[in-house]
């Protein structure tokens, strides 16, 4: 496991469309079908990763929460599945039922949508707007393992929340770090 930071995707860059297998339902999801006029975020995310597990109740909590706002989330994982079979689609639909997942759980099988998001880490968190331009990414907050600092959310919140109350979100914005994505050789 090497410690990655996020690579930062330019501010107002526009969503890259994807559809994806939904691991839960089955179907086919795709950036329309996700797209809210609030916000939508995109978490990269997995089941095997420190940092994700670090975080994974709090960040099922605030995004319920924001659900009920109007906000749209999905995950997806786009780690080798070869290599990490902790990461495996069947594996993914465990994880989404036990934590109790509301927004789809989607499995980037090839890797392509990763790469067009430029994710690096798990976790690594894209909010975009109603016209799908990305406002933020980063980090949920500064909680990692084993530093002491609890998770709040705060990062991911105050970006949300200016977006829900029509304000501009801060473009002062701190990667994410966690777990490389594991690429395919």
């Amino acid at each position: 496991m090497a410690l990655t930071p996020s690579n930062m995707l330019p501010l107002g860059t526009k969503a890259p469309d994807f559809r994806l297998p939904d691991v839960v339902t089955g179907d086919h999801v795709s950036l329309e079908d996700i797209n809210s006029d609030k916000a939508t975020v995109i978490m990269f995310i997995c089941n095997h990763c420190p940092y994700v597990i670090h975080i994974q109740e709090k960040m099922v909590t605030l995004a319920h929460e924001y659900i009920e706002r109007g906000v749209s989330f999905a995950a997806i994982s786009s780690n080798d599945v070869d290599n990490y079979p902790a990461d495996a689609p069947d594996k993914m639909k465990e994880r989404a039922s036990e934590l109790g997942f509301r927004f789809p759980y989607l499995y980037d099988e090839s890797q392509e949508v990763a790469k067009a998001y430029m994710a690096a880490c798990t976790p690594d968190f894209y909010v975009f707007d109603r016209n799908l331009s990305c406002v933020y990414r980063g980090r949920m907050d500064d909680s990692t393992p084993g530093n002491g600092k609890p998770v709040s959310g705060k990062d991911l919140r105050t970006a949300l929340d200016a977006m829900l109350l029509g304000e501009s979100v801060s473009d002062q914005q701190m990667p994410s770090m966690g777990c490389n994505i594991k690429w395919k050789s």
